[in-house]
């Protein structure tokens, strides 16, 4: 067990809090806030007892550059909105501008820090910018799952220094509670869907759940290199031919454990991926050589949705078609509303393309949880040792 904000004592004390303000842009405003909104229990906790709050994040993938479309303001625009304050926000990379507005802060004051990712040293976790950082703050607090599986500066290298107490918010207790579930005594019935592009990504997750779950449905684009390991024709559908074999393997591994591992019967077939593009539905021993699947079909997702109805605890991950698209989104939202309707079980959403599923249709709020990071909740699922969870001091 980790050591989280309910642990520590704030008052008075400059706190260093790393979240996940990742998020989209669109000419200079947020198309999303969401991420943000889930940082704002911590925030608020920490503010309430009195912490003065250096708030840091990354925004895209800069690489170590100043690039102006990443720069924070934006989201400090939108975090003083979100909380009925002014957040104070530091353009300023020299760090002793950045100290000197951080001592001054006073008590339930908050100041956001430029861009991390505009510093090369932190997806390096360069030592240097790790005492930099530290030596803004008091106490450490890590409420950003979504990046608990990089060991980068700002996530493990501060808290591993063990200089200063470093404890979990409450966005990232609530993930490690909630993705727990599944992995440690859920109840049964336990029901697995995964989705998305190549066996590979996930053979990690499908391998460690084999050991856990009841039922694995497969869909997406993963699923035509299960099909075709078993020796049906997939026409030009999407294959991951480095994984054939290893497909063959989980397979046998799902039998073996007796876990029921179901593939979809049919699916809808086009000859492109296009809206409006000509589509019909196949049985998976009839996909035509000039046609890729792109979506499961109406057999299989009555085969799916009876194993969901049935589910006591639900994993989701990875849309089960080309989702973007309506003309092929209708597995993926059949999957969705079975798991929103399902009341009786707890239904956990892993990020990504799933997420974002769940709430273009408006189910969001009928899911027990829906992970703020997808490659974070993924290798959590596979039992991996998350490093900026790993570093965080112990109870």
């Amino acid at each position: 067990m980790k050591k989280t904000v309910k642990d520590v004592d704030f008052k008075g004390k400059r706190v260093l809090v790393r979240v996940d303000f990742n998020v989209p842009l669109k000419d200079g405003k947020i198309t999303d806030d969401r991420r943000i909104r889930a940082s704002l229990p911590t925030l608020e906790y920490i503010r309430e007892k009195g912490g003065r709050l250096i708030v840091m994040s990354h925004l895209g993938r800069p690489k170590g550059e100043v690039i102006e479309h990443y720069r924070m303001r934006p989201v400090a625009i939108k975090l003083s909105e979100l909380m009925g304050i002014e957040v104070k926000y530091c353009e300023d990379m020299n760090w002793d501008v950045v100290k000197k507005l951080a001592f001054n802060l006073e008590d339930g004051e908050i100041l956001l820090l430029e861009n991390l990712r505009f510093h090369k040293g932190e997806t390096k976790n360069d030592q240097s910018l790790v005492e930099e950082l530290l030596s803004l703050g008091e106490v450490y607090v890590n409420d950003a799952f979504g990046t608990c599986h990089r060991a980068h500066a700002s996530t493990a290298g501060i808290p591993a220094t063990k200089k200063i107490p470093s404890v979990a918010g409450f966005l990232v207790g609530k993930e490690l509670e909630m993705l727990g579930k599944i992995l440690s005594e859920p109840e049964h019935p336990v029901v697995a869907i995964l989705g998305g592009a190549k066996v590979s990504d996930k053979i990690g997750v499908i391998e460690n759940l084999i050991q856990k779950v009841d039922s694995l449905l497969i869909g997406g684009g993963m699923s035509y290199t299960f099909l075709k390991s078993m020796g049906h024709e997939i026409g030009t559908s999407l294959l991951d031919a480095e994984s054939l074999t290893l497909a063959g393997q989980l397979m046998a591994k799902a039998k073996e454990k007796n876990v029921k591992f179901l593939l979809p019967e049919d699916i809808v077939v086009a000859k492109e991926i296009k809206e409006g593009t000509d589509h019909k539905v196949v049985n998976i021993t009839d996909i035509p050589s000039d046609m890729m699947g792109v979506d499961i079909g109406p057999k299989t997702i009555d085969k799916f949705g009876a194993v969901i109805k049935d589910a006591k605890t639900i994993f989701w991950n990875g849309p089960l078609g080309v989702f973007e698209l309506d003309d092929f989104a209708k597995g993926t939202e059949s999957v969705a509303t079975f798991i929103a309707h399902n009341s009786n079980a707890i239904s956990l959403i892993g990020g990504g393309d799933s997420a974002a599923a769940a709430e273009k249709l408006g189910f969001a709020d009928k899911m027990t949880h829906i992970s703020t990071g997808g490659g974070a909740s993924l290798e959590f699922m596979e039992g991996k040792v998350l490093p900026g969870i790993d570093a965080l001091d112990d109870k």
